[in-house]
């Protein structure tokens, strides 16, 4: 059991860190259970946001502000270094995560000796499966996809030694699926592309995980690794992207006669990194809260150590109920996809009701003034669904500043809709 179910003081200062926790400006009083879709943003970040958009002054420039913005970005990308665990390597932002992770992939499909395949898998989320696609194709290359194990809602370690092989060039591993919610075993993977092609450029698509907050560079051997901070109590308009050494080597998009290494294509947002700051002084605070540790990575391990047992028990609660209160796994008709009961879930649950469409769960629940999502059978979930025989499903995504009598509040409206239609 983790501290933030225990203890209701912390629970409440957690919440007052963050903006519109339990009303929609536009909607009115809500539970919010839509955070794979984005998490609720930090205070600190809307105040951090509001001081950098109004300053004039560029980087790069020999006055006071100037080398105050670039003393604010160092200090940005030394507070990422210590949240990533990434001692090496550039930090850098982009367009999105998504746009960062065809950046990577990219200029490894065509930096890569020649020949050989490019290894993803079909429980990919399209912004890592579409860009490998489409750079295997032009860099000549054959796209292998290793079918997922559909009853659970990922790819296995053992699904990738199945299909490895020595000509792999390029390698591409979902960290979290937004659409199942089960987190995948990256060391274990990587683990297993190494043991027969070492060389392979390996790109990691974390952009679900990151909220969770177990994120390892130094443990996991990979190349690179792309987050998404409007998923991880940031804002939108960005993304944050580590490359290795390795990648950045390679040819890629830069100035001519510019800086040797340099990721980032003209003038960045200030704000955007400073953000970052305040996203990791988060973590840290957090992990001062639920242990003894005077370090800053331990006390980020020891955050997400808590905010991983505290998400358990609310998906936990979600799915087998709470008192009289019946959980998902006990309502007629429904599908939990993923299994009811796998330790690969990330605070998120998703399932299909055999009697009532998605989109109609999702717009009751909605009248009931809970927030959460269809997942349809489109380019960004069909690798997920359609084998499964569904053509959407309903998406409901915790994280940690959710409570247990949010949880009640949605199994209650379940409830209530299963009478109605009865």
């Amino acid at each position: 059991m983790s501290p933030l179910d225990t203890d209701p003081a912390l629970m409440a200062a957690i919440r007052d860190r963050f903006t519109h926790v339990e009303t929609c400006p536009f909607a009115g009083p809500r539970v919010f259970f839509e955070n794979a879709g984005g998490a609720l943003t930090l205070k600190s970040v809307v105040e951090t946001t509001a001081t950098f958009a109004a300053i004039p002054d560029n980087q790069g420039r020999a006055n006071a502000a100037s080398h105050a913005l670039v003393s604010v970005i160092d200090r940005a990308k030394g507070d990422m270094r210590v949240l990533l665990n990434a001692p090496d390597g550039k930090i850098f932002v982009g367009e999105s995560g998504t746009e960062l992770l065809f950046r990577m992939l990219r200029d490894a499909c065509l930096g890569a000796p020649e020949g050989g395949i490019v290894l993803g898998s079909t429980v990919e989320h399209p912004a890592s499966r579409s860009a490998a696609a489409r750079w295997a194709g032009v860099s000549g290359r054959e796209h292998v996809l290793i079918p997922h194990d559909d009853a659970l809602g990922l790819v296995t370690p053992e699904a990738y030694a199945e299909h490895v092989t020595p000509d792999v060039r390029v390698a591409t591993i979902l960290h979290t699926s937004p659409v199942t919610g089960m987190a995948m075993d990256v060391g274990g993977i990587v683990k297993a592309i190494r043991a027969v092609a070492p060389d392979a450029l390996i790109i990691v698509d974390g952009i679900q995980h990151a909220c969770h907050g177990h994120i390892d560079i130094a443990a996991l051997n990979v190349d690179g690794y792309a987050i998404s901070p409007y998923k991880v109590f940031s804002r939108h308009g960005y993304g944050i992207a580590w490359a290795s050494d390795r990648l950045t080597a390679l040819e890629h998009d830069a100035l001519a006669g510019g800086p040797e290494g340099n990721w980032e294509l003209g003038t960045r947002d200030t704000g955007a990194y400073a953000t970052m700051s305040d996203v990791v002084a988060y973590f840290e605070w957090l992990g001062a809260q639920v242990s003894d540790a005077e370090d800053r990575r331990d006390r980020i391990e020891a955050a997400a150590e808590a905010i991983h047992a505290h998400e358990a028990s609310l998906t936990d609660a979600m799915l087998h109920g709470i008192g009289n209160l019946p959980g998902l796994a006990q309502i007629e008709g429904v599908t939990v996809i993923g299994g009811e009961d796998n330790p690969a879930r990330e605070g998120l649950v998703t399932f299909a009701h055999a009697e009532r469409p998605a989109v109609d769960l999702v717009a009751a629940l909605d009248a009931a003034g809970i927030r959460v999502h269809t997942r349809k059978a489109d380019h960004y979930s069909g690798n997920v669904l359609t084998p499964l025989g569904l053509d959407a499903a309903v998406r409901v995504s915790l994280c940690h500043y959710n409570t247990l009598d949010e949880v009640r509040t949605f199994l209650a409206a379940m409830q209530d809709l299963e009478k109605a239609a009865a």
